[in-house]
C-alpha cells in the first residue's frame, strides 16, 4: 500500500489535470478520465489496480446518489414523475430484455439467464456522464429534470434485475412469486428503510448540540449508514439512500442552520467531485484485470460482442424513448399528464441519446463471484467483464463526444412555460423585496420611528438593493433582521409549493443569498 502512494497521489493529480482541460475543450470530463486511465494502464511498470466491488457499491454509490437527491428538485420530480418513471423502470427492463435475447442468441454458451445478467449490468445510464455534459450546453428544463430524476432510480431497477439473474445463474431455476415477493420487498422496504433512518437523522441533527462540524459529519454518514441498513435486511439500498435523502432535502431549513447549509454545500461538492474523477478514472486502470482473464473467446471476437451490445443498447434505448411519448400521447386521453403537447421527435431523440454507462455497470460486473456455490467457475464471468467494459468506452466516446453536437444542432422549440432563470430570479427577488418590506413596516412600526439603522433598511428592500452592510448597527437590529431572514424563507418555502411555474432552483439560489446573509450577521 505505501510503497504505492506516490502512485495514487499521482493519479490525483492526473484525474484534476484532465478536468481542467475537459472544462476547457467543453468535452465531458469521464470521458478523458477514461482514456487517461486506460493510457496510463499501458504504460510499463504501472502497478495493477484491483477494483474490488464492495469498494464501489459501499464506499462510492451511497455518497453520490446522497448528494444527488440533495440536488435534484422535488417538485420537478413529482411533475415528470410518470416519464421519470417509466425511463427508470421501464426502458431499463426492456434494455436489459434486449440484450438478454441477443447475447442469447448470437453468443455461444450464453443462457437467457447470463443474458439477463449482462442486461441488468448494462442497461443503466450513468449520470454523471450526461450531468457533465449538460454543464456545456443549454437543453429545456424539461430535458434535464426527467434526466436527473431517472438517475436516481435507474440504478435500483438495473441491480433489482442483476440480483435476480444471478439467482437463475446459480440455481439454475426461477420461481416467479418468490421472485415477485422480493421484488416488492425492494422497493417497498428499501424506500421505508430510507425513510426512517432519515427522519431518525433529522430529529438527531435537531435536537442533538450539534454545531456546523458536527453536522457534516452527520450528513457524511447518513448515506453509508441508510445503504448498509437496508442490505442487511434484502432491499434496495440505492432506493432507501434516495429516498432518505429526498427526505433530508427537503427538510433542510427545519433542522440545519445557514452555517451548516453553507458549509455543507461546498463540503459535499467536493467530496463528490473527487469521487466521480476516481470512479471514472479507475474504470481506465482496470483494463489489464479484465482482459488478462479472457481465455474463453479471442481478444478480436470479445471486441465484437461488446460493440454489438452496445449497439443493442443505444437502439433499444432511443426506440423505448419514443415509445415512451406514443404511450404517454395516447394516455393523455385518460388520466392527467405533465404535459399534453406533443414534444416533436427531438427531446425523444436527445433523451435516448443520453445513454452513457459508467460507474454501476462496471461495480456490478465486477460483483460477479468468480466461484458458484457447488465449486464450479462462474460461466462467461470474464467475457461479461470485458464486455461491460467495451461498453462503457464505446458510450462514453461515441454518445458523449456527439451529443454537445446533437443538441447544438437541434435547434428547441421553447417547451418550457417557466421564464428564463436570470429573469424568473430577478422577479422573484423583486417580489420577495416588497413582501418584506411591508413585513417591515408592519410588524416593526413603532421600532422604526427611533431606528434610523432601521429605516436605512427598508429603503434598501424598496430599492432591490437588500443587504446589511453597515459595520455599526446595533444588535437590535441583527434581531430584527435576523427575523426578517427566517420570515423571507417561510415566504419562498409557500411560493415555492404554490407557483408550480417557477424554477425550483431560483428559489434555492435566493434562499443560498438568505444564508449568506445570516452569516454576515456573525461579523458585524
Amino acid at each position: 500500500m505505501l510503497e504505492n502512494f506516490p502512485f495514487y497521489v499521482g493519479i490525483l493529480i492526473v484525474i484534476l489535470l484532465l478536468i481542467m482541460l475537459a472544462n476547457k475543450i467543453k468535452v465531458a470530463y469521464p470521458v478523458l478520465l477514461v482514456l487517461g486511465g486506460l493510457a496510463i494502464s499501458f504504460i510499463p511498470g504501472v502497478p495493477v489496480i484491483n477494483i474490488e466491488p464492495e469498494l464501489i457499491f459501499f464506499i462510492f454509490l451511497p455518497p453520490l446518489l446522497y448528494e444527488a437527491a440533495w440536488t435534484i428538485s422535488w417538485k420537478e420530480l413529482w411533475r415528470w414523475r410518470r416519464i421519470i418513471t417509466s425511463f427508470a423502470f421501464v426502458v431499463v427492463f426492456l434494455s436489459a430484455l434486449s440484450v438478454a435475447l441477443v447475447a442469447n442468441y448470437v453468443i455461444p454458451g450464453f443462457s437467457l439467464a447470463l443474458g439477463f445478467l449482462l442486461g441488468g449490468i448494462v442497461s443503466p445510464p450513468d449520470a454523471v456522464s450526461a450531468g457533465a455534459i449538460l454543464k456545456f450546453v443549454k437543453v429545456p428544463k424539461t430535458i434535464s429534470s426527467i434526466l436527473e430524476g431517472e438517475s436516481l432510480l435507474n440504478d435500483a431497477s438495473s441491480l433489482i434485475i442483476f440480483r435476480f439473474a444471478m439467482i437463475a445463474v446459480a440455481t439454475e431455476q426461477f420461481i416467479f412469486y418468490k421472485a415477485a415477493m422480493s421484488f416488492s420487498w425492494m422497493i417497498i422496504g428499501g424506500v421505508a428503510i430510507g425513510l426512517l433512518i432519515g427522519w431518525l437523522f433529522m430529529k438527531a441533527h435537531k435536537y442533538l448540540p450539534t454545531d456546523a462540524n458536527t453536522d457534516i459529519v452527520l450528513s457524511l454518514l447518513t448515506p453509508y449508514i441508510i445503504y448498509l441498513a437496508a442490505e442487511e435486511v434484502h432491499s434496495s439500498g440505492v432506493l432507501a439512500v434516495v429516498s432518505g435523502g429526498l427526505l433530508l432535502a427537503n427538510n433542510r431549513h427545519r433542522f440545519l442552520s445557514s452555517k451548516s447549509r453553507l458549509q455543507g454545500i461546498n463540503v459535499w461538492g467536493s467530496l463528490c467531485f473527487i469521487l466521480n474523477g476516481l470512479v471514472f478514472m479507475l474504470i481506465g486502470l482496470d483494463l489489464p484485470q479484465i482482459t488478462s482473464g479472457l481465455e474463453e473467446v479471442s481478444l478480436l471476437t470479445a471486441i465484437g460482442y461488446g460493440v454489438l451490445i452496445t449497439f443493442v443498447l443505444i437502439v433499444s434505448r432511443i426506440l423505448s424513448s419514443y415509445g415512451a411519448v406514443i404511450v404517454t400521447l395516447i394516455a393523455r386521453n385518460f388520466i392527467t399528464v405533465a404535459d399534453t403537447r406533443n414534444p416533436g421527435f427531438k427531446t425523444p431523440f436527445i433523451l435516448g441519446w443520453t445513454g452513457m454507462r459508467g460507474v454501476v455497470s462496471l461495480a456490478a460486473a465486477l460483483s460477479i463471484p468468480v466461484y458458484l456455490n457447488n465449486g464450479n467457475g462462474f460461466p462467461q464471468r470474464n467475457l461479461i467483464l470485458f464486455i461491460t467494459f467495451i461498453v462503457i468506452l464505446l458510450t462514453l466516446l461515441i454518445q458523449g463526444l456527439t451529443l454537445p453536437y446533437f443538441i447544438r444542432k437541434i435547434n428547441f422549440t421553447p417547451f418550457d412555460d417557466a421564464l428564463p432563470r436570470d429573469e424568473a430570479y430577478h422577479l422573484l427577488r423583486k417580489e420577495l423585496a416588497e413582501h418584506a418590506s411591508d413585513y417591515l413596516r408592519t410588524t416593526y412600526s413603532e421600532q422604526i420611528e427611533s431606528n434610523a439603522s432601521l429605516q436605512q433598511l427598508i429603503q434598501k428592500w424598496e430599492q432591490h438593493t437588500n443587504g446589511v452592510d453597515d459595520e455599526s448597527i446595533g444588535q437590535e437590529l441583527k434581531v430584527i433582521y435576523l427575523d426578517l431572514l427566517n420570515h423571507q424563507r417561510q415566504w419562498l418555502i409557500t411560493k415555492n409549493k404554490e407557483d408550480q411555474s417557477l424554477d425550483e432552483s431560483v428559489i434555492r439560489r435566493q434562499m443560498h443569498y438568505l444564508d449568506i446573509e445570516e452569516e454576515k450577521l456573525r461579523y458585524i
